[in-house]
């Protein structure tokens, strides 16, 4: 239910000023189990509330990313392992190369759950290679922006519709389930666009992808161009598609905000690889539709650390150590304060817990550590950790300038041992 500003005044202050504790106790149950209660509030995220598709282009995209070449085993590898995870879509090209033709055969011959999406050029002879492949999805792709038709295609608008047009006709008349980007849309007249737009749908194309190529929009824009396609075809017939890239860090905002505009699907790639900064990474697209979006996805997130370090080992491409989720330090904690509340309750600094996205929580001690973190390395040590012991070790430890000297993982048995000792009760000050 969508909770107007007057209304969620009223909501809490029902929650926190009446005097009817039988009423509070009801209220107050609404909340008490999830931490994240009021920010999904905030967010109004029962409004509106759809299930967003992910296609991972990974098998695409992915390898357009500087240095990046998978051998034809390790792409029908990735292929399965994102099928297990969940994705709606697998998008892979195969028109780069032989290798990239005998994978795509290979993949849609293994009867996955997930579609396969074979990603060629608005041509013909490219459609011809897709249905050697015994491809159900063709995606086709053209630039339609005013500079990529006269600077990359050198034709007019009207020979891009016409050959736009031929070529989902040749696709339909095959009888196969067909994408058409608009490649450059964010930087197409508007007219234009919908023409190209209310054309496609006139012919029963399946699906539009809308995409930001050069990662100029910003969100509300993003919501705008998707709105106004939205509004002007037959969404009975036609769904849209985002593709964002990350050219000024905007790529995942963006894409969520065009679904908020009406489109329902958002392209990933794995780790966010691709062409320049590449697109929105699909452990943070899939966390986001799930926790914040509500979109009840069937996504295996426990798979996320494992998907993310196969193609780090695939392309040599290091995980940043801050990468949210999958990255080594997106579960540690350092400063005591934070310490001292993670012993508590994790959910005070987690909102989600990191074995399940696949990876583990760790804490960090030194000049940082204070009263609370030292104290919880002299219980980890065996030794007393009383708050005299505590604040001596801190002070020993910030007066080294050493900056920080242990890494330790918090695993279960571990924190119920701290928990067995009274730790947290006795240093809770």
């Amino acid at each position: 239910m969508y909770l107007y500003a007057p209304n969620f005044i009223f909501f809490t202050y029902n929650i926190y000023k009446l005097n009817d504790k039988s009423v509070n106790v009801q209220r107050m149950s609404l909340y008490s189990d999830d931490p994240n209660y009021f920010a999904h509030i905030y967010n109004d995220s029962e409004r509106d509330k759809k299930r967003i598709k992910l296609l991972d282009s990974t098998l695409r995209e992915g390898e357009q990313h500087p240095g990046v070449s998978f051998s034809n085993k390790q792409r029908i590898q990735i292929a399965w392992m994102l099928d297990s995870f969940g994705v709606d879509q697998i998008e892979i090209s195969p028109i780069v190369s032989l290798d990239h033709r005998e994978a795509t055969k290979i993949i849609i011959k293994q009867g996955l759950r997930a579609d396969i999406v074979a990603h060629v050029r608005a041509i013909k002879s490219d459609v011809d290679v897709a249905i050697d492949c015994n491809a159900t999805w063709v995606a086709t792709y053209l630039g339609i922006s005013d500079i990529h038709l006269k600077s990359k295609l050198r034709i007019s608008r009207e020979e891009a519709k016409i050959r736009a047009l031929e070529v989902a006709d040749y696709i339909k008349s095959h009888g196969l389930k067909s994408r058409f980007t608009m490649e450059d849309a964010s930087r197409t007249e508007p007219e234009f666009l919908l023409d190209m737009c209310r054309e496609m749908n006139n012919r029963g194309i399946e699906r539009i992808s809308i995409p930001d190529t050069v990662g100029i929009m910003r969100p509300r824009g993003m919501y705008n161009i998707v709105k106004l396609v939205c509004n002007n075809i037959d969404n009975s017939k036609t769904s849209l598609d985002v593709h964002c890239h990350n050219d000024v860090g905007l790529a995942l905002s963006n894409a969520l905000s065009g679904c908020e505009g009406g489109a329902d699907q958002i392209h990933t790639t794995i780790d966010g690889i691709g062409e320049r900064t590449g697109i929105p990474a699909l452990a943070e697209t899939a966390v986001a539709l799930n926790l914040i979006y509500k979109s009840n996805n069937d996504f295996r997130l426990h798979l996320l650390k494992d998907l993310s370090k196969t193609i780090s080992d695939y392309t040599s491409i290091p995980i940043h150590e801050s990468k949210p989720l999958v990255g080594d330090s997106s579960y540690k904690h350092k400063a005591g304060t934070h310490l001292a509340a993670i012993l508590r309750n994790p959910s005070a600094y987690e909102i989600i817990e990191p074995k399940q996205v696949g990876n583990r929580r760790k804490i960090v001690f030194g000049e940082l550590s204070g009263k609370n973190g030292s104290a919880y390395l002299l219980s980890i040590l065996g030794l007393d950790s009383s708050k005299e012991n505590a604040e001596s070790l801190a002070k020993g430890l910030k007066e080294l300038r050493m900056g920080d000297i242990l890494e330790l993982y918090l695993d279960e048995k571990l924190e119920r041992k701290i928990l067995n000792e009274g730790y947290v009760k006795t240093n809770k000050d």
